[in-house]
This record gives C-alpha cells, structure tokens and sequence, in this order.
C-alpha cells in the first residue's frame, strides 16, 4: 500500500518542476540573454537535476511495476541499474546540492538580498516562482529520502564526485567572468580576490558537509525504521 502513495508523489513532484521550469525559462530575463544563459546560474542548474532525478525516480517506480512478477533476469538488471543510478543522483546531486541553493540563498537573501536577488528582479520573477526554485526543494527532496532508501556510495567516492561538481561549477562562473567581465552573483563584486578564493574553498567543503548530512539522515531515518519494524515483529511472536 505504501508504493502507491510514493508513485503519485513523485509524479506530481516531477510535474510541479517541469511547470517551475517551463515558468523560468519563459521569462524574459536579459541575464538570459547573455553568455551563458540560465546554465550559469546554480538555482538552474539544480532545478534541472531535481527535474531529471525525480524523472529517474518515477521511471524506476515503471520498471519496478512492470518487471514485477516476472521472471525476465534482462529487466531485473535494467532495473538494478535504474535503482543505482537514482541513489547515486540523490545521494551526489539531489540533496547536497538541493540543500545547498536553499540554504546558502536564503541566508544570502536574510542577511542582504542585494548580494545573491536584486530587487530589480521582482519585476520578472514572481514570488511563487521565487519559492519554487529557492524554497520547495528542500521538503520534496526529504519527502523522498522518507519515503525511499537509498544506497549510498562509498563516503570516498561519494565525496570526489560531490566535490568535483562544486570545483566544476566554480570554474564555470569563472570561466563566465573572463568570457563577459561580469560575475553570475553580485557577491562576488563586492569582494576581493583572496575572499574569493576563500568563498569558493567554503562553497566546495559545504556541498561537501551537505553530502554527509544526507548520508547519516539517510541512515538514521531507515535504521530507525527497521528497528522499529523489528520492535514490533517481536512483540507479535
């Protein structure tokens, strides 16, 4: 009974990003326009990969419908390598860098919204939109890690990945800047090189931190569970 709750779920999550998404990209925005497009922007980046893995999600949940009962070992590996390739982008991508965009923008935005949402785009950007691409994703992306296990990899690899997107992603906005000769966030003008340096290094140890929040949630909340299912089979018998 509990899979069918968690189906619908993630289908509405998948719709409500690919209406978020559809709503972006139809503003017109002149950062739009510019080098990079919406790709230099992390909130768009995670927008994309929160869409792909919860399509990567509700895929699974297909395959694991139609295989089920079947005797077919082809679809059975189809489906193993389904389910690893959607624990991987929740525990490397999903979380971690979901985590990331809320915390870091909300607590840009409290502190001085000019460093990280001028006011300027309000005129383009809805409030709804706002809370949809800053604010959702952190409680769709726990309603999944409550609903689903997910195996983590290896705390090593799991790291080298996490951290090479974060140094991936600050070579992109540096390689926008030398392209354009401006900075994706305003925060960024506002400080000087070796700040910089040091702001980069925090970014890359936060995704960092992130990813092994998530590894010990993902673990306290089905060790937990299974307990629990163990306490209560005992006092059955």
């Amino acid at each position: 009974m509990a899979l069918i709750p968690s189906q619908v779920l993630r289908v509405a999550i998948l719709l409500s990003y690919f209406s978020i998404l559809c709503n972006y990209k139809a503003i017109d925005m002149p950062a739009h326009q510019t080098y990079g497009g919406s790709w230099k922007f992390l909130t768009f980046i995670d927008l994309v990969i929160q869409a792909v893995f919860f399509g990567v999600c509700v895929l699974t949940d297909l395959s694991s419908l139609l295989t089920k009962g079947g005797e077919s070992q082809e679809q059975e590996r189809q489906l193993k390598k389904l389910i690893s390739l959607r624990d991987w982008m929740m525990a490397v991508l999903a979380f971690p860098v979901g985590m990331f965009v809320v915390t870091m923008f909300w607590g840009l935005y409290l502190y001085d919204r000019d460093l990280v949402y001028p006011r300027l785009l309000d005129s383009f950007i809805p409030q709804w939109l706002n809370h949809g691409m800053h604010t959702t994703v952190l409680p769709f992306i726990l309603i999944e890690m409550r609903t689903t296990h997910h195996q983590y990899p290896s705390r090593l690899w799991g790291l080298v990945a996490v951290c090479s997107f974060g140094v991936g992603y600050v070579l992109w906005m540096c390689w926008v800047h030398h392209v354009t000769g401006v900075w994706v966030y305003p925060l960024l003008d506002r400080i000087g090189p070796v700040a910089k340096v040091i702001f980069f290094s925090s970014v890359t140890i936060l995704i960092s931190i992130f990813y092994v929040l998530g590894e010990i949630l993902n673990s306290y909340i089905w060790d937990s569970s299974r307990c629990g299912v163990e306490s209560e089979k005992a006092k059955a018998d």
